[in-house]
């Protein structure tokens, strides 16, 4: 049995009728896919009906509450993104008293008000105050909750989502919930088809690298070192046999069907795409090249002949948080915003960050300067250096700011199976930056380069 944490999202119908909806919530609800889990002998220890419920939260709450009741079953933890597992247990913290009340006295938490989630429920909850005792001394017991998973699930294996790109800012939470119990990170796909299988399961989620599957697409490879502009029109796409070790390149997918540029689509409504992911063939599995994920082509700080990646803005927050951590602190989340208001030229650097506690002024400070000399990249060090690029300004914002950017997703419609932080925002994402502006608590400037 697993503790699945996926939602699905409410689906629509297109102006010809079709039923719509995202990529993991026709999943989910395929027949194919419940046949499937069934022949595998995996089975969600949560109902139909909390997979599928309305609200979130009370989803949420209920996923928890069914691990809890068949925790001695369950044998692994997943979700699709890491970010789903680990705001799963940072939710248990704040509510697992109230959890081991409803075991107790197997009732619902009042909580839960969709009828047909409280009804599924119920048929699952029993009095069992052995249980519940059991569960709250292992939580009082518990040291900063680590190692929280393998103390709840004595019988789990592993935790299993996708852990790459957008997703290893979380990997050190969920390494502290997991404790000894290995991350396993899950192959590599997307909404529009699926790319390469993890034939190496027990590296650690940052070393992951995907044999491509070469009869589930036709895949080409824009090489990136030959075009360093991005300009796909300029650009000359390489089919899978002519890519080389150690380059990088963008992935475009195209569907089979006999030719590069058939008219034939996938379910999506295309058949020739690209994805924005930029890879880098590390080796060869068999004939098949082995890719390791770099980063999102779309997401690009720039300002003068500066270029710092999703990357290059993770290892800057990681090594500034470093700072946290002396103070037992730590960094919930993070985005960034590049500031090029013509009216306090020069542009600089803007980062988010909510932080669970509160530090000194002066350790916030140290961060601020230490996330701008942690920005390594020549272009804006050098423009820095000469003031071409203003001082990086680090923006701490409000408890809970981060939900309502995923509430906010939701709202739209979204599954928060889906669900991606938004490293960078910007024009395009103009109601996530007023979310972010709006819950500023402090202010902080860098004086790395006075």
């Amino acid at each position: 049995m697993a503790l699945q944490f996926i939602y699905s999202s409410k689906q629509g119908k297109t102006k010809g009728g079709l039923v719509s909806g995202t990529a993991t919530t026709n999943v989910f609800r395929n027949a194919l896919y419940k046949q499937a889990m069934r022949a595998l002998q995996s089975q969600c220890c949560s109902p139909d009906e909390v997979i599928f419920g309305t609200d979130f939260q009370q989803s949420l709450y209920c996923h928890l509450l069914c691990g809890l009741i068949f925790r001695e079953e369950i044998q692994f933890v997943c979700s699709t993104f890491a970010h789903s597992i680990v705001l799963a247990f940072r939710t248990f913290e704040e509510v697992w008293q109230e959890l081991c009340s409803d075991i107790r006295e197997g009732v619902l938490s009042s909580r839960v008000t969709t009828p047909s989630v409280r009804a599924a429920m119920l048929k699952l909850l029993k009095p069992d105050p052995e249980s519940a005792d059991l569960i709250y001394e292992k939580c009082v017991g518990l040291s900063n909750w680590y190692g929280l998973i393998p103390q709840l699930f004595p019988n789990v294996k592993y935790v299993y989502g996708i852990m790459t790109g957008s997703m290893e800012p979380y990997l050190k939470k969920m390494r502290h919930y997991a404790g000894d119990i290995p991350l396993l990170s899950a192959d590599y796909g997307s909404s529009e088809g699926w790319i390469g299988a993890n034939v190496n399961p027990k590296l650690p989620p940052e070393l992951a690298t995907f044999a491509v599957l070469p009869n589930i697409g036709y895949f080409e490879f824009i090489p990136l070192t030959e075009n360093p502009n991005h300009i796909y029109m300029d650009a000359k796409p390489l089919s899978l046999t002519q890519v080389k070790e150690g380059e990088e390149y963008e992935v475009v997918l195209t569907s089979v069907a006999g030719t590069t540029y058939s008219s034939i689509t996938n379910q999506a409504g295309l058949y020739r795409y690209r994805l924005g992911d930029v890879v880098k063939v590390v080796g060869f599995h068999n004939s098949t090249p082995e890719l390791k994920f770099v980063c999102r082509r779309n997401l690009l700080l720039s300002i003068n002949i500066d270029k710092n990646t999703e990357k290059d803005l993770q290892v800057a927050v990681e090594e500034a948080a470093k700072l946290l951590a002396e103070e037992k602190l730590e960094v919930v989340d993070f985005s960034s915003l590049v500031e090029k208001d013509s009216s306090s030229e020069p542009g600089h650097y803007v980062i988010f960050w909510e932080i669970n506690g509160e530090p000194s002024e002066e350790v916030l400070a140290e961060c601020c300067s230490q996330l701008d000399k942690s920005f390594v990249d020549l272009g804006y060090v050098s423009s820095r250096k000469v003031k071409a690029i203003g001082p990086l300004e680090l923006r701490i914002v409000r408890r809970g700011t981060f939900q309502k950017i995923l509430d906010h997703y939701l709202e739209l419609g979204g599954a928060v199976s889906q669900f991606k932080t938004p490293r960078c925002v910007g024009p395009v994402n103009k109601v996530v930056l007023e979310i972010l502006c709006s819950n500023v608590a402090q202010t902080y400037f860098s004086t790395a380069y006075d």
